[in-house]
């Protein structure tokens, strides 16, 4: 399985794209960035402001082309503090699903922090309990945990881009805004920081570019060189204060200018300093471990977790169509063993008389699609079933698929019992001449291949299909009673009939050992036709 994960924050859009291993970890294949600044001038229930929605709309965009390149089974979108607090979040999530299709799911600040934390203990192997800092633009998220179990989790609306909006009023800053700035975080965050110490923690991980972007810079100016690798990098609660202090004094374009500094975050370096030193001061922490995982991959992990099931469908069934008619056919509460029995009746029939009706493996694709839909209807009422399977394949999600593929599985479906197909039929008449046809073919194949397997009993093992002389014989080798199933087909062979204008003779025969059964492994793209090999061409169908 492919995802991606879009974390719409308040400073920046992030994406990652990652591939599922079988062991439910994942591995990243793409990543995008872009810094928005969604929540500038918007937080504290503002309105966000037509640019910066304007470009997180645009960056968006992007990434929904990128994760559909990469041919992704799910894009999971999550929006946060900027988006939770404005006025208008509302109707940017309904402008973000309007222009790009993708649903972004608004989170509570508790939640974030839970995803935050599943991240940081993923990516920093912790079993004894740890505390995670996230500092964002429009919020802070304080977790304590042992592994995956969150005991505390909150979040405080104390981001940098909202902090520098409320205290920072001088470049550089002034010492009575510092005092001010320091004075509100400890009025927000010390009752629940004292309850972290009381219960202890191992450690302190620090996620998000904030956290990072001032981890790099300590110890660049602690070693003189910038460091390789930021993953699992310990920065000593030393060097962040000294960095503190260097940076209430400096203006912006010094901080622009230090070593391993992103420039675009040198504004806001001022109040995330003072802001990651106030806390790790409180918390007594002697360093904090720096982790490159944040929510986009909480989002993963959780969905990962949750998904179990469906992950590991998807290394059973690869191909996005068969899989989404497969989990289509499951909610429903298909009957699996006759649904896949009547599909490859179905395709052996299609296999025996290709010459006659010229259809190809795209026709034989749907063929078998149909028939593993063709009585999900029954989810609905046994009562016109055929017309509810209808419904649900056309109202059912099926992904891959053009619209048009899905009108003639549904069609097909449709006409598997009762009526047969016509040119002015709803749904029908809308298809091209040879797409009517191909209807046509296809549900009479369903349809006779439902009648043998009418006790649902699966008595029917193999069939043999020959021409002479304009009739089509069907010998169909059974174990058991298969009475049923041979009076039910001569009831409803005249379809075929018609279709392949031909004469249809339908005898039952012993089966016999040694032959080949008919294919009913749901895992094989192409049933395999049963009994002998055909003698000598099929005439073409006369039109």
């Amino acid at each position: 399985m492919r995802l991606a994960a879009i974390d719409i924050g308040t400073n920046s859009v992030h994406m990652i794209v990652v591939r599922v291993r079988p062991d439910f970890s994942f591995e990243v294949v793409d990543r995008e960035k872009e810094m928005v600044r969604l929540g500038a001038g918007g937080l504290d229930g503002k309105k966000m402001t037509p640019e910066s929605m304007n470009a997180a709309l645009q960056a968006l965009s992007k990434f929904e082309r990128l994760a559909r390149s990469h041919q992704v089974d799910e894009i999971l979108a999550v929006a946060t503090s900027a988006t939770r607090e404005a006025e208008n979040g509302g109707a940017f999530l309904k402008a973000i699903e309007r222009k790009t299709g993708i649903r972004a799911r608004l989170i509570t600040g508790t939640e974030e922090a839970r995803l935050i934390h599943l991240a940081a203990v993923y990516g920093v192997d912790t079993p004894k309990p740890a505390v995670v800092i996230d500092i964002g633009g429009g919020s802070v998220e304080i977790t304590r945990g042992s592994g995956r179990e969150v005991e505390f989790a909150r979040s405080f609306k104390m981001g940098v881009i909202r902090l520098t909006e409320r205290f920072v009023d001088s470049d550089p800053i002034s010492s009575r805004d510092e005092r001010k700035m320091v004075a509100f975080i400890r009025d927000q965050a010390d009752r629940y920081l004292d309850t972290i110490v009381e219960a202890g923690y191992d450690r302190v991980i620090g996620t998000s570019g904030t956290i990072q972007s001032l981890g790099i810079v300590a110890t660049a100016l602690d070693r003189g060189v910038v460091p390789d690798e930021v993953r699992n990098l310990r920065v000593p609660a030393k060097s962040l204060r000294r960095l503190r202090k260097g940076a209430v004094d400096m203006d912006l374009e010094e901080r622009m200018h230090l070593p391993g500094q992103d420039p675009r975050r040198a504004d806001l370096m001022v109040a995330g300093a003072v802001l990651l030193d106030t806390l790790l001061k409180k918390l007594g922490a002697d360093e904090i471990t720096l982790c490159d995982l944040a929510l986009r991959e909480g989002v993963l992990l959780d969905y990962i977790h949750r998904h179990r099931k469906d992950i590991a469908r998807v290394d059973r069934y690869p191909d996005v169509r068969r899989r989404s008619v497969i989990e289509l056919a499951e909610r429903c509460s298909w009957e699996a063993e006759h649904s896949r029995q009547v599909a490859a009746l179905a395709l052996t029939m299609f296999d025996y008389t290709k010459r006659i009706h010229g259809l190809g493996d795209r026709e034989r694709e749907w063929l078998e699609y149909a028939g593993f839909l063709h009585d999900i209807g029954n989810h609905i009422s046994y009562e016109k079933h055929h017309r509810h399977s209808y419904y649900l394949i056309k109202n059912g999600d099926l992904r891959g698929f053009e619209p048009e593929e899905i009108d003639i599985m549904a069609l097909v479906t449709r006409y598997h019992r009762r009526a047969t197909p016509k040119d002015d039929h709803p749904g029908q008449e809308d298809l091209s001449k040879s797409l009517r046809r191909t209807v046509v073919v296809l549900s009479a194949f369903l349809r006779l291949a439902e009648t043998l397997d009418r006790s649902r009993h699966g008595v029917i093992r193999g069939l043999e299909m020959r021409e002479r002389l304009g009739e089509l014989r069907i010998k169909v080798q059974a174990v058991g009673d298969a009475e049923l199933e041979v009076w039910a087909a001569h009831k409803q062979a005249k379809a075929l009939e018609e279709a392949l204008d031909r004469k249809i003779r339908i005898e039952k025969v012993p089966y016999r050992r040694g032959l080949k059964s008919v294919e009913t492994e749901l895992t094989r793209h192409k049933p395999v036709a049963t009994g002998r090999a055909r003698k000598g061409p099929l005439a073409p169908v006369r039109r």
